[in-house]
């Protein structure tokens, strides 16, 4: 993610004496995504990452550093919490709340193809389902609720026809209440850039710090809209046949999410397209900061509303 607070050499190299993995070698920060400050830390005895939570609540904070290592013990490809000498995960450094994780091998692909999204799809539903004996409980943070308050804190900065637009979407939305629905542990994040690639593996699933508990169904929207897209925003027709069959093999659709579907992938396209609002207009100062284009996701969440050829859920 972005630098939004600093780290020098020496402090991160005192905060390492209470760990149990060398001395510091090297520190880079990373400059992509808006929401918390990321680093790349190389010790003499291994690889990790290190987060610096900007704006997360402390004790919201547990529940995703217990969850990506519930999912590791699982044998899913994440990363794992670093406990310090006091066996804790979680502790301060440069003022903020702080955690250092495995990292994990691999790149992102932009390109996907058929056979990563059958993979994708495959890796999803696994998580859907480890997720289902994690003990902790916590909503989603960009939920039906949050993204009611969203649209109230941008709507003032967006021109008639999209304030219109996302009014309009706001109330067909309303009309759907998603706890109807299958429920569990989502990613809710789970875009290309948040997958690693090791070979033709999944070497790592990253950046869960917007995971919750809301339908599942909604998970698999999100997913779909990033790496079933062509360039325009449509959906591409074998890739997300591929995810949602690969998906349905291990977790099968019931009746109500099949219905649900067309509404679910609006609600995952309206998610987006209110952060990236948010962080266009209301953004935070920082170092790095990379804001991604708003108007993807309005053309987006236009065309899933537009559509009449959105494609079914396998029975």
């Amino acid at each position: 993610m972005s630098v939004f607070t600093p780290v020098t050499d020496a402090d991160l190299a005192d905060w390492l004496k209470n760990y149990a993995i060398g001395r510091l070698d090297a520190l880079q920060g990373i400059s992509a995504g808006v929401q918390n400050s990321n680093f790349f830390v190389t010790t003499s005895l291994g690889r990790y990452v290190l987060t610096l939570f900007e704006t997360m609540p402390r004790a919201e904070l547990p529940f995703y550093l217990h969850l990506m290592a519930h999912l590791a013990r699982h044998g899913l490809p994440v990363p794992a919490p670093i406990a310090n000498r006091d066996n804790e995960y979680l502790g301060s450094l440069s003022g903020k709340p702080a955690v250092l994780v495995s990292r994990l091998a691999g790149k992102s692909d932009m390109a996907p193809d058929v056979a990563r999204c059958t993979r994708i799809g495959a890796m999803l539903a696994g998580l859907h389902l480890a997720g289902q004996s994690f003990g902790r409980k916590q909503a989603n943070p960009r939920g039906a609720s949050w993204r009611q308050h969203c649209a109230a804190r941008v709507r003032a900065h967006l021109p008639a026809d999209e304030q219109a637009e996302l009014d309009a979407e706001l109330v067909f939305q309303s009309g759907f209440n998603l706890e109807t629905l299958p429920q569990g542990v989502i990613h809710a994040d789970l875009f290309r850039d948040n997958v690693l690639w090791d070979g033709d593996y999944v070497g790592g699933v990253i950046d869960f710090y917007f995971a919750g508990q809301d339908a599942l169904l909604f998970d698999v929207a999100v997913t779909v809209n990033d790496w079933c897209a062509d360039a325009d925003g449509q959906l591409d027709a074998a890739r997300t046949a591929a995810l949602l069959a690969s998906y349905a093999e291990s977790r099968p659709f019931t009746p109500a999410e099949r219905a649900a579907w067309p509404a679910m992938l609006r609600a995952a396209a309206l998610r987006f397209w209110l952060s990236r609002l948010e962080d266009f207009h209301l953004p935070r100062a920082g170092e790095m900061v990379l804001v991604k284009d708003p108007g993807e996701y309005r053309r987006i969440l236009r065309l899933r509303a537009a559509s009449n050829t959105t494609p079914l859920l396998p029975a």
